[in-house]
């Protein structure tokens, strides 16, 4: 049963805001503008269904299940009836304003619905309106619950959340950078929020050794049961940017799941000494606070992997997913060397520090666990990841990046073919160094397949779609990835990137804005900004944000750019020399400063040398707005056919 949207204080409101859009539940009517607009029953329970469920996704078969409840009806009838919907509010599938279809997995509301509340008269306790829940007062919501979770049900209605975090829907838009350091700084919302019953986030584990240096234990703890409870498709589970937020900060259990939207959170604890291993992992209802489930494991090291196995099995029961037995979330063979494995844990740590000194270290420690265990999938797939990082960031020469990578995947698929989430690191090499877009998108959906709630593979979905210019389809994928990690700063980012090329300036401007206020000090971040500034006709801001930029590259390509726009070309041409003498060597980036300042020629001639060096930026000539001086010049569309790209 979906959690309640009314709060336990008298008020019970019979009416929503949805945009522009009143609903009325006690009337069954939607108008706009005072205007009514005319919905037949079944469109408008499935409107209910939404508001109910809203921000989550609702799947077609839970749809099903609430407007048609006991009937026998085809799942075309829900796209049939979304479309009559949408028709009738005048939303559009291609732009949605009010509904959003989310690829392969339902539908859900695109702005936040509103309660607008009516103040009741007082009443005895027998028939005092405010005990009623969303389901008794909305058509489409769910009637009837697992016998199991009828407990823990009856403590997650009346919810009311104070500080909700949502990802790339209108109202949050809206409310831009302010919203969001609001929601950092322990600030509230008066937006209300329905979080799914069925969501999970798991908090990086605590190192409770005596000398507290098992942090990469703890980390790689907490990261494998992510990896194990990500595979159930009928499991929201926060990623692991955004569960990571939290790590060595003393919030308050429901206040994390308030801004994670989740009802769950799964925290624990590490001891390890020698060859033996304490665990404990506790299940912790986010809205009161209240333990659901805890256990304490003491096992040898050698037992670890069955030991995450069990907690992620258990964690699932307790939530009544859809698990498929215990054996669902088996992740491989126990390790055979237990050096081996806590080499593999040190390249993870490592690794997520994603600047040049943590990659190499990372190489180093997952190569080392495969010479002394040559069957450890994991420690494969994690190298390619490594070797493919290390190559798009600079640190490593490109070719030699790309060949590395595809070794060391191909390598832990012939090991484990069930670790599909290499299939996301091949999707990445195919499009970023060989420019096959089919086999991209091929080993994209193969992971997907796997892990449909993988928010980094629905991100590099994204990217996908908009380098083949299908920027609507980039934006719902982006959105669905931002409703699994809504604290990644990457993901809102790439939002950003994504509303910038669907020429959203507004919408841009504000998601950047957000990745800036999670993540301050991330590089090209400030540089962007200044692109949307510059687009919104606002040189001034842009230069200023050009300037706080901390990649030194970046900064100068950008300040080259504002300056060019002030009409300052002396101090235009001479950032560009900078970047010439410095970084010449990221052919992409200055081919797309000379196209931003109309040098057609000098831009294909390093677009050419782009080509020739595999630059992995290079796509960005398709969807890169400073390259869009060049989109009318006949070797413009010769070089997208050269690249495989679509015009």
């Amino acid at each position: 049963m979906q959690p309640s949207l009314t709060p336990d204080n008298g008020i019970a409101p019979p009416r929503f805001r949805i945009a522009d859009l009143e609903v009325d539940t006690g009337k069954a009517e939607v108008t706009r503008g005072g205007e009514k607009i005319a919905l037949p029953k079944l469109s408008f329970d499935l409107l209910c269904a939404l508001i109910h469920a809203a921000p989550a996704i609702v799947t077609n078969d839970d749809l099903l299940q609430r407007v048609w409840p006991g009937l026998l009806v085809s799942p075309e009838s829900v796209a049939q009836r979304v479309k009559l919907l949408r028709s009738a509010i005048g939303d559009d599938s291609q732009q949605p304003r009010y509904i959003l279809g989310v690829r392969g997995r339902g539908y859900r509301l695109i702005p936040i619905p509103e309660r607008l509340a009516e103040l009741r008269p007082p009443a005895s306790d027998a028939t005092n309106p405010s005990i009623n829940t969303l389901d008794e007062t909305i058509p489409g919501g769910p009637t009837s619950q697992p016998p199991k979770l009828e407990r823990s049900n009856r403590r997650l209605k009346r919810v009311v959340i104070a500080a909700a975090i949502v990802i790339g829907l209108s109202a949050a838009i809206a409310l831009g950078s302010k919203y969001w350091a609001a929601i950092r700084d322990g600030g509230q919302s008066p937006t209300v929020v329905a979080i799914h019953d069925k969501s999970i986030a798991v908090l990086p584990f605590v190192d409770m050794s005596e000398k507290k240096d098992q942090e990469y234990f703890a980390d790689g703890m907490a990261e494998e049961i992510i990896d194990l409870l990500v595979k159930d498709p009928g499991l929201k589970v926060i990623g692991r940017t955004s569960s990571f937020q939290f790590k060595g900060k003393p919030e308050d259990l429901r206040t994390i799941g308030t801004r994670l939207g989740v009802a769950y959170v799964l925290e624990g604890s590490v001891r390890k000494a020698g060859d033996r291993l304490r665990v404990t992992a506790q299940l912790v209802n986010s809205e009161d606070g209240a333990h659901l489930w805890s256990q304490t494991y003491d096992r040898d090291l050698s037992d670890v992997l069955k030991m995450q196995d069990e907690i992620a099995s258990n964690v699932a029961y307790e939530l009544q997913t859809e698990v498929y037995g215990r054996d669902y979330f088996v992740s491989g063979p126990a390790p055979r060397n237990l050096e081996a494995y806590t080499l593999y844990l040190r390249g993870r740590h490592a690794k997520e520090r994603f600047d040049q000194q943590g990659l190499e270290q990372a190489v180093s420690y997952f190569q080392q666990a495969l010479d002394l265990d040559p069957t450890l999938a994991y420690a494969a797939g994690q190298l390619a990841d490594a070797y493919q990082s290390s190559g798009q960031a600079g640190f490593m020469p490109p070719a030699v990046a790309v060949e590395k990578a595809r070794n060391a995947a191909e390598l832990a698929l012939r090991l484990n073919p069930n670790n599909l989430r290499v299939h996301a690191i091949l999707a990445i090499l195919d499009f970023n160094y060989e420019w096959d877009w089919a086999a991209a998108e091929r080993e994209i959906n193969l992971d997907l397949a796997g892990t449909p709630n993988d928010a980094s593979a629905l991100g590099i979905a994204a990217l996908l779609d908009l380098i083949m210019g299908r920027a609507d389809d980039a934006l719902k994928s982006i959105n669905a990835a931002l409703a699994l990690d809504p604290l990644s700063a990457t993901l809102n980012f790439n939002l950003g990137v994504v509303q910038l090329r669907r020429g959203r300036l507004a919408e841009a401007e504000a998601s950047i804005r957000r990745a800036i206020d999670i993540s301050p000090t991330s590089i090209f971040y400030h540089y962007m900004l200044g692109q949307v500034l510059l687009a919104r006709g606002q040189p001034q801001a842009a230069l200023a944000e050009m300037q706080k930029e901390t990649h030194d590259g970046a900064r100068l390509a950008g300040s080259a750019m504002v300056y060019f726009a002030l009409k300052r070309k002396p101090e235009s041409d001479a950032a560009l020399a900078q970047v010439l003498k410095i970084y010449g060597f990221i052919p992409s980036g200055v081919a797309g400063l000379y196209a931003f300042r109309g040098e057609s020629d000098e831009a294909f001639k390093w677009l050419d040398r782009a080509y020739a060096q595999k630059d992995p930026l290079l796509s960005r000539v398709k969807y890169g707005t400073e390259f869009d001086n060049l989109h009318g010049d006949p070797r413009y569309k010769a070089f997208l056919k050269k690249m495989n790209l679509p015009e």
